[in-house]
């Protein structure tokens, strides 16, 4: 007999990084990383659940910039010249290791899963990863939602209304022309959220959103069944909140599954750990050593030298922990659905990036578990958190408190001294945006080619990921100059237009690298609600 529900939500997220300019740029790895350790294995999980006959239900957010980045024919190009240096690396490394059988098994695994990335993305789904997507959510086994155009941070827009429903118009255009329908849901970026912003979700008919646990905790009034319920908010968009038992288990490297001892270890990399004229063709080409991806160590232990990864003892680990996490999720489901009149559900949201790029055994431990499930009494059953609102008749109102997810659960990620000088100059363009999209109501071909190249290079300057950057201090030097570089390139174009006075070269040169939005129409910035 089911206890409850369990709602996996992944959300699938990158900043949007294009640099034809240069014929290798270090951050445009992280598109390319995230494709070979997370995207294609967890398609290949799916594909391989839908083969067997597994049921499962699952929630995926694919956000605007990276369902524009998997479109791209620049980057997908790219991705496969880098897909090939890595299959060409782990031939080196079988020879090079052919004498030491614990390295070179490791070393010939590698060699099979970048040939099995390959096929997927090459052969399989012919270099276009969305449709896999969309196959699953046709089969009826995901459901795909989406976030914000460029993972605005929408409490940091409420002094121009205009620039947060352009963040989720835009986000929602981007999903039709990809899945040809409206969203049943939308990831607030960073989970963030102030009381009031769901009014933005009303006029296009999403149903609902996520907030952080003390969001809900701390909402008004107190929620009478905690994080086990969807509420409606007063606007009539209900909300989820993140179950912090259940997510512990798997982000948390200090306290969950990820730091187990026989998992692999995600810092010890041949990029630094070899001779820098071996692995020199496989780094930057500025001669700075980086991951290359391929890594023969497990955890280990904090204080211990790190031992050689043994693929069966992890997987062996990876199958205690699906059945760990099915325990606990029946036991916590058994307790919560002793004091409710309702089924309870546990929502369980994580970066989609934590499986497999972070978490090698990330997208094994899921398809473990999501067998587990399929197999086990049924007392917990997976759910999307549509399916579960079509199960109850009505929803207790509550108004969930201002919070967000990360560092302290109050923005602070997102707002501090590393990171605070950005806000002003955005509002004011911000500001600038909706004079002129209610200014030039019939304007010229050209014109609205600036206008519309004007609210991407706004957009693309607003993305969280700039602010979380400076702040962790990684990468911080380019996550600055993104922002002034949108933002510069936004002001020439304002000056332009004022004074009529195009720039062409510019405009096409703008338009060829940052070519994302293709459906974009300035105009959404012209009505503040």
């Amino acid at each position: 007999m089911s206890k409850g529900y369990l709602a996996i939500v992944l959300h699938a997220h990158l900043p949007f990084i294009k640099h034809p300019e240069h014929e290798d740029f270090l951050e445009e790895r992280w598109f390319f990383e995230a494709v070979t350790d997370t995207y294609v294995p967890l398609i290949n999980v799916f594909d391989s659940l839908l083969a067997d006959g597994i049921h499962f239900r699952l929630t995926l957010s694919l956000s605007p910039t990276l369902i524009c980045m998997l479109k791209d024919e620049v980057l997908i190009d790219r991705y496969l010249t880098h897909l090939d240096k890595l299959i060409r690396l782990a031939e080196l490394e079988c020879e090079r290791l052919k004498h030491d059988r614990p390295f070179r098994l490791l070393a010939e695994e590698y060699l099979r899963r970048f040939k099995t990335v390959k096929h997927t993305f090459l052969e399989k789904y012919n270099k276009d990863l969305l449709s896999a997507f969309r196959k699953f959510q046709n089969f009826g086994k995901i459901e795909i939602i989406t976030s914000c155009a460029t993972h605005g941070y929408i409490p940091f827009m409420d002094v121009c209304p205009a620039s947060a429903k352009a963040q989720v118009a835009v986000g929602i255009d981007t999903y039709k022309s990809v899945f040809g329908k409206v969203p049943k849901g939308i990831w607030f970026p960073e989970c963030a959220y102030q009381p009031g912003q769901e009014k933005i979700l009303t006029q296009f008919g999403i149903k609902y959103f996520f907030v952080e646990t003390h969001g809900l905790l701390a909402g008004t009034p107190a929620p009478k069944y905690g994080v086990y319920s969807s509420y409606s908010t007063p606007s009539g968009v209900n909300v989820f909140a993140r179950d912090e038992l259940s997510s512990k288990a798997v982000w948390s490297s200090e306290e969950g599954y990820p730091g187990n001892a026989s998992y692999r270890e995600y810092y010890r990399d041949i990029g630094f750990d070899l001779d820098h004229d071996y692995i020199e063709p496989f780094i930057s080409s500025c001669g700075s050593r980086i991951h290359t991806g391929i890594k023969y160590y497990r955890v280990t232990g904090r204080n211990s030298e790190k031992q050689v990864y043994v693929r069966e003892k992890a997987m062996e680990t990876a199958r205690f922990h699906a059945k760990d996490f099915l325990f606990a999720r029946e036991k916590e489901l058994t307790r919560a659905a002793a004091k409710m009149d309702t089924p309870p559900i546990i929502v369980s949201p994580y970066d989609a990036e934590l499986f497999g790029h972070w978490w090698f055994e990330g997208p094994d431990w899921l398809d473990l578990l999501l067998r587990e499930i399929n197999d086990s009494s049924g007392a917990v059953k997976t759910i999307t958190p549509s399916e579960y609102l079509g199960l109850k008749n009505e929803s207790e109102e509550i108004t969930p408190s201002a919070s967000s997810w990360g560092y302290k659960g109050h923005n602070e990620m997102w707002l501090n001294g590393t990171n605070d000088w950005i806000y002003r100059h955005m509002h004011k363009a911000s500001e600038f945006m909706r004079k002129a999209a209610r200014k030039h109501k019939d304007p010229t071909p050209v014109e609205r080619r600036v206008l519309n190249q004007m609210a991407r290079e706004l957009l693309l300057a607003e993305s969280s990921d700039w602010a979380f950057i400076m702040k962790t201090g990684t990468f911080s030097d380019y996550a600055a100059g993104r922002v002034k570089e949108h933002l510069g390139r936004f002001l020439a174009f304002a000056e332009q237009l004022e004074k009529n006075v195009i720039d062409l070269k510019m405009l096409e040169a703008a338009e060829d690298v940052y070519n994302l939005f293709e459906n974009m129409d300035y105009r959404v910035y012209a009505v503040d609600s």
